[in-house]
């Protein structure tokens, strides 16, 4: 589909997907890594990002407004369409913040924004510049041709979600609750997009996301000199707990956005989705399976070291960081297993502790985004996923919203698109683009 015309109200033909590329392009030129630095500091922030998107929306009449708690770190709200009929508000939420890339690392340059090989590449092309670029391109081509949807809509675009969100998204829902106020869903990023399996293209609508527990262990014991027997080191100490932690197999815990999709992928397979099949059936989606198959259990992984500063002494301290992320339903289990992991003599407190969530797959919002995927792509299926990494919706879920993920790109078979995300080489397919701002403008004009 070349053009799209507003399915409630009189307007222009418009082309939703007229600058999709464009937009995409110019957010990746504009660096906004983001180093995860606790205080905000470091990095160029999202200052300029901002600006960037709050005038392409005051280009078309579009009222933008800067949010902006810590220095550079700078998030944009805009209302927008509403015609008096509705008072439940949606809110549709894009990140501008990107993880840092080393440039000698790539092929190109990761803020060049390159088009090359039908891709456009660079750092934040999948996560998640494409989807604000999406977001963006629909709803300048709406405005422009008088097709505002009838359901009031809230636009952000925020800071440090690749840090937790905490400079960003949370600050919105803990001292701007008015820009939030009414807001009864939510749509953002990591879901809509195409897998292959056996031969049939299935989209993933995120409904569910892991908690998230970034924590620092620490042991402490009994400073000495190397020469001598110490059975009190703190090293050793925190060494066993962190060999016990990555080695541990933790059971595989259906949730149900998860029993729904390993259902689809079981019945093209000819079989039943059990728990004991879960990972083969998992291993069906092929590069995907890196992801999904951490949302079928509770996952840990141990990422960082620092102990002592010299050879011959014993440290009083050791310290660990460890990634975990526990299932909706299965944080108690995920802590007292931790526990017991770790032994005695091994205590941690949180960078980061986030709460998992999951939304019903179903209602109004669900069968929307169904009807707009099979629309521009009719023989595809369509099912709910848990994430297995965390996004801004754990902060808005706070205010009451149902949320899902719905970035919508139709991808090749054979592109390993998770392992693009945080990837070197980072680049999404123009025609995916395209695709994406064509189902999403489909989507505004079904609700």
């Amino acid at each position: 589909m070349d053009e799209a015309q507003d399915t409630t109200t009189t307007a222009q033909s418009y082309d939703p997907a007229g600058e999709v590329v464009e937009l995409c392009r110019d957010l990746i030129r504009i660096d906004t890594s983001n180093y995860g630095e606790p205080d905000g500091t470091g990095g160029p922030g999202e200052r300029k990002a901002a600006e960037h998107v709050a005038a392409l929306l005051d280009e078309v009449g579009i009222e933008a407004r800067l949010h902006e708690t810590t220095p550079g770190r700078t998030s944009v709200v805009a209302h927008w369409g509403g015609d008096g009929s509705r008072e439940d508000k949606l809110l549709l939420h894009g990140h501008l913040d990107v993880v840092p890339a080393a440039a000698e690392d790539w092929q190109v340059h990761p803020f060049s924004g390159e088009v090359q090989d039908g891709y456009v590449w660079g750092r934040g092309a999948v996560d998640m510049k494409d989807f604000d670029a999406m977001l963006l391109s629909v709803v300048r081509a709406r405005q422009r041709a008088g097709a505002v949807p009838s359901r009031p809509t809230v636009l952000c675009f925020t800071a440090d979600e690749e840090a937790g969100g905490h400079h960003g998204a949370e600050q919105l829902v803990e001292q701007h609750r008015d820009e939030l106020e009414g807001c009864t869903d939510a749509v953002g990023e990591v879901g809509g997009f195409s897998t292959t399996v056996r031969g049939r293209r299935l989209y993933l609508v995120e409904a569910a996301e892991k908690g998230m527990a970034w924590m620092r262990l620490t042991a402490r014991g009994t400073a000495g000199h190397g020469s001598m027997i110490n059975p009190d080191n703190a090293v050793s100490r925190l060494a066993g707990a962190v060999a016990r932690i990555g080695a541990h197999e933790w059971p595989v815990r259906l949730t149900p956005a998860m029993e729904v999709l390993l259902a689809t992928v079981a019945d093209l397979a000819g079989t039943e989705a059990t728990p004991e099949n879960a990972p083969a059936l998992v291993e069906e989606f092929g590069g995907a399976a890196r992801m999904l198959g951490a949302v079928i259990r509770n996952t840990a992984n141990p990422t960082q070291l620092g102990a002592g500063y010299k050879v011959n002494v014993v440290p009083t301290e050791a310290t660990a960081h460890v990634d975990g992320r526990f299932l909706p339903g299965y944080e108690d289990e995920f802590f007292d297993t931790l526990r017991e992991l770790c032994g005695d003599g091994v205590e941690w407190d949180y960078l980061s502790h986030q709460q998992p969530w999951e939304t019903a797959y179903d209602g109004d919002l669900v069968d929307a985004m169904t009807r707009s995927l099979l629309a521009e792509d009719p023989e595809a299926l369509v099912a709910p996923y848990t994430m297995s990494g965390g996004t801004d919706a754990k902060h808005f879920r706070k205010l009451g919203m149902r949320s899902y993920g719905f970035a919508p790109l139709r991808l090749p078979a054979d592109l390993d698109f998770t392992a693009l995300f945080h990837g070197v080489d980072e680049r999404v397919p123009v025609d995916a683009l395209e695709f994406g701002a064509r189902v999403f403008d489909r989507f505004l004009g079904d609700l």
